[in-house]
């Protein structure tokens, strides 16, 4: 009953303010295949629950972008999305703030530290921080043939629970902020790996700044 009493006006708020986008990044109204996926993301059990890729609705999530990519052009398309990043975010990189990078599977990574967007043990974004969001919005928005994971880290710093807690209230955090730059909500989520992921020495307090950090997944949707 109380997740009930939670859940609904969460949803209502939701399906009230949400819109997709097109590939130019315009505005339109959700379809009924993008309203059941926020229904049924929302009635589950766990709300902003780790959720891997492979296990969303693909024919909803292909739907909510307008088709999917393939062959060659996927290569392509996302090449051009990180240049766009990587023109948009200079500012951020060379400050050290913020990487973008290509994978070899097409998948492109932003890293943000924590320099700027969380204070210690808060996930509540710093208003400073919100001009970088704006600009990866406004580039994802502009391509949307891709679905979005945000991914939260902590350093080993305090106990591990309340560290996973924190991270996943991080990467929700940067979610409903993409969310309420009109981000497609099915393509966003949420995670949080908490301690478990270090990419430099916790011994360090520079090492401890690096894996404190929020991380991008921008996947292409493929059509096949």
């Amino acid at each position: 009953m109380r997740k009930s009493l939670i859940i609904a006006p969460l949803m209502g708020a939701l399906l009230l303010s949400a819109c997709a986008t097109n590939d130019l990044g315009e505005k339109r109204d959700l379809n009924n295949t993008e309203m059941g996926a926020i229904i049924g993301t929302l009635g589950g059990a766990a709300i902003g629950a780790a959720v891997n890729h492979n296990n969303r609705g693909k024919g909803a999530l292909i739907g909510a972008v307008g088709g999917g990519l393939a062959g060659g052009g996927i290569g392509y398309y996302m090449d051009t999305q990180a240049k766009d990043l990587q023109k948009q975010l200079a500012p951020e990189i060379q400050k050290g703030e913020i990487t973008v990078q290509k994978q070899s599977d097409n998948t492109l990574l932003v890293s943000m530290t924590s320099n700027t967007g969380f204070d210690s043990s808060s996930a509540v974004i710093k208003p400073g921080y919100t001009p970088t969001l704006d600009k990866i919005a406004k580039v994802v928005n502009q391509y949307g043939k891709t679905s979005i994971t945000v991914v939260g880290h902590t350093d080993s710093s305090g106990k591990a629970d309340k560290n996973m807690v924190l991270s996943q209230q991080r990467a929700q955090a940067v979610t409903d902020y993409f969310i309420g730059r009109n981000v497609n909500p099915v393509r966003l989520q949420a995670i949080g790996k908490g301690i478990t992921e270090p990419r430099a020495d916790n011994a360090t307090p520079a090492g401890r700044a690096l894996n404190r950090r929020v991380e991008l997944w921008i996947v292409p949707v493929r059509a096949d």
